[in-house]
Protein backbone atom coordinates (compact mmCIF):
# COMPACT_ATOMS: atom_id res chain seq x y z
CA UNK A 1 0.00 0.00 0.00
CA UNK A 2 1.49 3.18 -1.18
CA UNK A 3 2.38 6.01 1.77
CA UNK A 4 -0.24 8.72 2.31
CA UNK A 5 0.96 11.90 0.73
CA UNK A 6 0.84 14.24 4.14
CA UNK A 7 -1.16 17.66 3.69
CA UNK A 8 -0.18 20.40 1.62
CA UNK A 9 0.69 23.12 4.43
CA UNK A 10 -2.28 25.99 4.56
CA UNK A 11 -0.70 29.21 3.77
CA UNK A 12 -2.18 32.52 2.24
CA UNK A 13 -1.50 31.96 -1.22
CA UNK A 14 -3.24 28.53 -1.40
CA UNK A 15 -6.08 30.49 0.20
CA UNK A 16 -6.21 33.10 -2.54
CA UNK A 17 -5.67 30.72 -5.66
CA UNK A 18 -8.80 28.30 -4.50
CA UNK A 19 -11.01 31.12 -4.00
CA UNK A 20 -9.84 33.03 -7.08
CA UNK A 21 -10.65 29.15 -9.00
CA UNK A 22 -14.41 29.29 -7.36
CA UNK A 23 -15.12 32.86 -8.29
CA UNK A 24 -13.87 32.80 -11.79
CA UNK A 25 -15.67 29.61 -12.42
CA UNK A 26 -18.58 29.94 -9.89
CA UNK A 27 -19.05 33.85 -9.38
CA UNK A 28 -18.21 35.70 -6.33
CA UNK A 29 -21.84 34.91 -4.85
CA UNK A 30 -20.84 31.13 -4.37
CA UNK A 31 -17.36 32.26 -2.61
CA UNK A 32 -18.30 31.20 0.82
CA UNK A 33 -16.14 30.09 3.90
CA UNK A 34 -17.40 26.79 3.73
CA UNK A 35 -17.07 25.97 0.15
CA UNK A 36 -13.46 27.30 0.06
CA UNK A 37 -12.39 25.18 3.23
CA UNK A 38 -13.87 22.45 1.36
CA UNK A 39 -11.39 22.98 -2.30
CA UNK A 40 -8.93 23.24 0.26
CA UNK A 41 -9.95 19.95 2.13
CA UNK A 42 -9.51 21.89 5.24
CA UNK A 43 -12.11 22.92 7.97
CA UNK A 44 -13.38 26.35 7.21
CA UNK A 45 -12.28 27.90 10.37
CA UNK A 46 -8.50 26.94 9.49
CA UNK A 47 -8.97 29.50 6.80
CA UNK A 48 -9.43 31.92 9.64
CA UNK A 49 -5.97 31.63 11.21
CA UNK A 50 -4.59 33.72 7.64
CA UNK A 51 -7.52 35.59 7.43
CA UNK A 52 -8.57 36.77 11.16
CA UNK A 53 -10.99 38.71 9.91
CA UNK A 54 -12.76 36.05 7.65
CA UNK A 55 -14.75 36.54 4.75
CA UNK A 56 -14.07 40.51 4.76
CA UNK A 57 -10.13 39.90 5.16
CA UNK A 58 -10.51 37.63 2.02
CA UNK A 59 -12.42 39.81 -0.78
CA UNK A 60 -9.55 42.90 0.48
CA UNK A 61 -6.64 39.89 -0.25
CA UNK A 62 -8.93 38.76 -3.43
CA UNK A 63 -9.19 42.85 -4.47
CA UNK A 64 -5.49 43.71 -3.96
CA UNK A 65 -3.96 40.63 -5.42
CA UNK A 66 -5.67 41.47 -8.47
CA UNK A 67 -4.99 45.18 -8.79
CA UNK A 68 -1.36 44.72 -7.32
CA UNK A 69 0.08 45.04 -10.44
CA UNK A 70 4.23 45.33 -11.15
CA UNK A 71 5.93 46.01 -13.93
CA UNK A 72 9.77 46.94 -14.56
CA UNK A 73 9.85 49.15 -17.36
CA UNK A 74 13.38 49.25 -19.10
CA UNK A 75 15.27 52.42 -18.90
CA UNK A 76 14.95 54.96 -20.65
CA UNK A 77 11.52 54.03 -21.90
CA UNK A 78 9.19 56.95 -22.67
CA UNK A 79 6.19 57.64 -19.93
CA UNK A 80 3.67 56.73 -22.60
CA UNK A 81 5.52 53.56 -23.13
CA UNK A 82 5.72 52.78 -19.03
CA UNK A 83 1.76 53.70 -18.98
CA UNK A 84 1.03 51.50 -21.78
CA UNK A 85 2.92 48.69 -19.66
CA UNK A 86 0.97 49.18 -16.68
CA UNK A 87 -2.12 49.27 -18.40
CA UNK A 88 -1.72 46.37 -20.17
CA UNK A 89 -0.75 44.39 -17.52
CA UNK A 90 -3.73 45.66 -15.44
CA UNK A 91 -6.18 44.58 -17.98
CA UNK A 92 -4.41 41.02 -18.16
CA UNK A 93 -4.75 40.38 -14.55
CA UNK A 94 -8.22 41.74 -14.45
CA UNK A 95 -9.59 39.48 -17.64
CA UNK A 96 -7.86 36.48 -15.89
CA UNK A 97 -9.62 37.08 -12.88
CA UNK A 98 -13.26 38.40 -14.42
CA UNK A 99 -14.97 37.04 -11.18
CA UNK A 100 -13.45 39.47 -8.70
CA UNK A 101 -13.78 42.49 -11.33
CA UNK A 102 -16.37 43.87 -8.88
CA UNK A 103 -14.37 43.66 -5.79
CA UNK A 104 -11.30 45.85 -7.62
CA UNK A 105 -14.35 48.36 -8.79
CA UNK A 106 -15.36 48.91 -5.16
CA UNK A 107 -12.53 48.19 -2.64
CA UNK A 108 -9.97 50.99 -2.00
CA UNK A 109 -6.57 50.23 -3.02
CA UNK A 110 -4.68 48.64 0.14
CA UNK A 111 -1.30 47.47 0.66
CA UNK A 112 0.44 46.08 -2.08
CA UNK A 113 -1.92 47.71 -4.90
CA UNK A 114 -1.63 51.07 -3.04
CA UNK A 115 2.21 50.45 -3.34
CA UNK A 116 2.29 50.24 -6.65
CA UNK A 117 -0.15 52.93 -7.54
CA UNK A 118 2.81 55.03 -5.81
CA UNK A 119 5.39 53.16 -7.77
CA UNK A 120 3.47 53.65 -10.72
CA UNK A 121 3.58 57.82 -10.38
CA UNK A 122 6.77 57.78 -9.13
CA UNK A 123 8.21 55.79 -12.67
CA UNK A 124 5.81 58.37 -14.88
CA UNK A 125 7.93 60.62 -13.18
CA UNK A 126 11.19 60.13 -13.18
CA UNK A 127 10.13 59.29 -17.30
CA UNK A 128 8.88 62.82 -17.51
CA UNK A 129 5.61 62.77 -17.34
CA UNK A 130 5.22 66.44 -16.45
CA UNK A 131 2.04 67.62 -13.81
CA UNK A 132 0.05 65.37 -11.33
CA UNK A 133 1.67 61.88 -11.50
CA UNK A 134 -0.92 60.36 -9.05
CA UNK A 135 -4.09 62.06 -11.46
CA UNK A 136 -2.39 60.94 -14.81
CA UNK A 137 -2.32 56.92 -12.55
CA UNK A 138 -6.02 57.51 -11.34
CA UNK A 139 -7.24 58.30 -14.75
CA UNK A 140 -5.81 55.15 -15.99
CA UNK A 141 -6.62 52.99 -13.43
CA UNK A 142 -10.35 54.10 -14.19
CA UNK A 143 -9.79 54.21 -18.18
CA UNK A 144 -8.43 50.17 -17.39
CA UNK A 145 -11.01 49.22 -15.12
CA UNK A 146 -13.89 50.34 -16.90
CA UNK A 147 -12.69 49.27 -20.14
CA UNK A 148 -12.78 46.00 -19.02
CA UNK A 149 -15.87 46.32 -17.10
CA UNK A 150 -17.47 46.52 -20.54
CA UNK A 151 -15.13 43.79 -22.32
CA UNK A 152 -16.10 41.31 -19.36
CA UNK A 153 -20.18 42.31 -20.14
CA UNK A 154 -19.71 42.23 -23.95
CA UNK A 155 -18.03 38.90 -23.86
CA UNK A 156 -21.40 37.40 -21.99
CA UNK A 157 -18.76 35.81 -19.50
CA UNK A 158 -21.16 37.15 -16.65
CA UNK A 159 -24.48 35.51 -18.04
CA UNK A 160 -25.01 32.08 -15.99
CA UNK A 161 -26.50 30.96 -18.97
CA UNK A 162 -23.33 31.12 -21.03
CA UNK A 163 -20.43 28.86 -22.09
CA UNK A 164 -18.14 31.47 -22.30
CA UNK A 165 -15.13 30.40 -20.89
CA UNK A 166 -12.46 33.79 -21.86
CA UNK A 167 -14.08 37.64 -20.70
CA UNK A 168 -11.67 38.20 -23.60
CA UNK A 169 -12.63 39.64 -26.59
CA UNK A 170 -10.86 40.81 -29.89
CA UNK A 171 -12.74 43.54 -30.22
CA UNK A 172 -12.18 44.48 -26.31
CA UNK A 173 -8.53 44.13 -27.12
CA UNK A 174 -8.34 46.53 -30.36
CA UNK A 175 -10.66 49.18 -28.40
CA UNK A 176 -8.26 49.07 -25.47
CA UNK A 177 -5.27 49.90 -27.21
CA UNK A 178 -7.50 52.64 -29.18
CA UNK A 179 -9.00 54.30 -25.80
CA UNK A 180 -5.52 53.85 -24.42
CA UNK A 181 -3.93 55.91 -26.95
CA UNK A 182 -6.89 58.65 -27.37
CA UNK A 183 -5.94 58.62 -22.86
CA UNK A 184 -2.46 58.98 -23.78
CA UNK A 185 -2.44 61.76 -25.81
CA UNK A 186 -4.67 63.87 -24.41
CA UNK A 187 -2.80 63.07 -20.99
CA UNK A 188 0.39 64.56 -22.84
CA UNK A 189 -1.81 67.59 -24.07
CA UNK A 190 -2.55 68.51 -20.77
CA UNK A 191 0.72 68.09 -19.18
CA UNK A 192 -1.00 64.94 -16.82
Amino acid sequence: MPAKRPPIPLSLERILDAALHIADGQGLRRLTMRRLGDALQVEAMAIYHHLPRGKDALMDALAEHVTAVRVEPADGTAWQDRARAWARAGRAALLEHPGVLSLALTKPPKGAALIAIREQAEQLREAGLEGDAPGAVRTLRAYVFGSVAVEVQQSGWADPDAAVRDARTTEGEREFERGLDALLAGLAATGS
